[in-house]
């Protein structure tokens, strides 16, 4: 009879170990995607109070539209870490050293490599969501499912209404 309970606790134990673990995963990867998304806000930002060109006012308007629906997302994603139980990075040192994006350079940048570089971070977002999906769906944490569902919906739009303004200078 010692040996069954022995038995049931170590499976309990193990199983608690392993779902600990898969949890820990998922926080981690939502702590990289808070900073990803920050990041491609600051971006996003930038361009739109920087663009210049024949393109202005359309990309203005667009990479302002782009960066308030991100500091909607980093937002959410800031919760989910939270509602994980884990305290939510918030300094540009922490989202940096978490974030695979770099930063645009001061300077002039033309609106083409805006367009070029953001269009880039947002498919190379929606890649990096889609793996981070999975880690999410086998956790069987939800609140991460939904966010990335949306996350990656989000960026592959975001790549092609912004790809779609160099469509006719190629």
């Amino acid at each position: 009879m010692r040996s069954s309970t022995s038995l049931k606790d170590s499976q309990k134990l193990t199983a608690a170990r392993s779902e600990s673990t898969a949890t820990s995963a998922v926080v981690e990867t939502a702590k990289k995607t808070l900073a990803d998304e920050y990041i491609l806000q600051l971006k996003t930002q930038n361009a739109h109070w920087n663009v210049e060109g024949p393109m202005f006012f359309s990309l203005h308007k667009l990479f302002e539209e782009q960066y308030e629906k991100l500091s909607e997302y980093v937002d959410r994603t800031a919760e989910v870490v939270r509602a994980l139980k884990s305290p939510a990075p918030g300094s540009f040192e922490a989202f940096k050293d978490l974030s695979a994006l770099q930063e645009f350079s001061d300077g002039k940048i033309s609106a083409e490599s805006y367009v070029g570089a953001l269009s880039q971070d947002h498919t190379n977002m929606a890649i990096a969501l889609k793996s981070r999906l999975e880690l999410a769906e086998d956790a069987e944490e939800t609140s991460c499912v939904v966010l990335y569902e949306d996350l990656i919906s989000f960026h592959e739009k975001a790549a092609w209404m912004i790809r779609s303004h160099n469509a006719g200078t190629r």
